[in-house]
């Protein structure tokens, strides 16, 4: 099988847009040249995926109400602790990004920024996320962004992620952070939904993770990494995305009762979609065909935001739900 070249797409778990190129001759071009620096640190393109999970969990949590205030002020403070897990990420980091083709001009592999610099930015943001978090929503919202980070660079990054070939399944747990915090700061509280919520982007991560390693897996053999793709044929690879690929299709399932028919409907049309690319993806490579694995990085994107988006509408409508219909 041979693995198609295609440009690097930028989605929820693509690296961070390096910082467009300034004029460092003068103090503004300098000036202007650090912060985009800083900018860069927090991967601003990984976080969109706060922003596909928190909203829907939080209409969900309120179905058929909409408090603008609150999920503005729960993305806020959403925003600052991603960008601080991100940016104790890249300090921690440092040593393989410098190795890596995709990641060679993140701020600290450039040293656009000095590391004691980007570990203070980085502790400061966990530190007012929480209290931001806090004050704004309630305690365990706080908390949960504190346990997010956390888990995020103490556990996947210093530990998992060049340990094992299992660093993405269970690291992954960290992208799945934010519709805990979004239920939670509506509700004070957690309950089946959010878990669910939880479990679909979990179960997500690896097939979205694997298929943009295998097009960088000499990225990732050179750094010491062991992805998936690194250790194992490329069958055993497609093999695993498809485990994957259907247990997320089934978990998105699971909320079907707790929802209304456009989230149903959604879902079906979507997870239909999105296992046939991964079978096709499978078929082709046992068949040592060309494939292009991005194709699927990319589209698992537009998978995950069709399904969550679905679920925002459907909660904001506020339409009878499935359980209801049947009792």
């Amino acid at each position: 099988m041979r693995t198609g070249q295609q440009p690097s797409g930028h989605g929820f778990g693509s690296p961070g847009a390096a910082p467009r190129a300034t004029n460092t001759d003068t103090v503004w071009g300098r000036a202007t040249g650090k912060v985009l620096a800083y900018i860069a640190l927090t991967k601003p393109r990984v976080i969109e995926l706060l922003l596909v999970a928190t909203i829907p969990a939080m209409l969900l949590a309120d179905r058929g109400t909409v408090d603008i205030a609150l999920i503005l002020s729960t993305l806020f403070g959403g925003w600052m602790g991603a960008a601080s897990a991100n940016s104790l990420n890249c300090v921690v980091d440092a040593d393989i990004d410098k190795v890596m083709k995709r990641t060679a001009k993140r701020p600290l592999a450039r040293e656009a920024v000095p590391t004691r610099n980007a570990l203070v930015f980085g502790l400061l943001l966990g530190l007012a996320s929480f209290l931001w978090l806090w004050w704004r929503a309630n305690l365990l919202a706080g908390l949960l962004v504190v346990i997010t980070i956390a888990f995020y660079v103490l556990i996947y990054t210093m530990v998992l992620k060049r340990r094992t070939w299992q660093n993405v399944i269970w690291g992954g747990a960290a992208g799945c952070m934010p519709v805990l915090v979004g239920w939670a700061a509506v509700t004070g509280s957690l309950s089946w939904q959010p878990v669910v919520l939880f479990l679909i982007i979990f179960f997500w991560t690896p097939p979205h993770t694997w298929a943009l390693a295998m097009r960088y897996k000499e990225d990732y053999k050179a750094a010491g990494v062991p992805m998936l793709p690194v250790i194992a044929t490329e069958e055993h690879v497609t093999k695993q995305i498809l485990f994957y690929s259907w247990a997320m299709v089934v978990t998105t399932l699971v909320l079907v009762p707790a929802s209304g028919v456009i989230y149903a409907a959604i879902t079906i049309v979507a997870g239909a979609w999105f296992l046939l690319m991964a079978h096709q993806l499978y078929r082709s490579v046992r068949g040592g065909a060309q494939v292009k694995p991005l194709r699927l990085f990319l589209q698992s994107n537009n998978y995950l935001a069709i399904v969550f988006v679905g679920l925002a509408v459907d909660s904001v409508l506020g339409l009878q739900t499935i359980s209801d219909m049947l009792s």
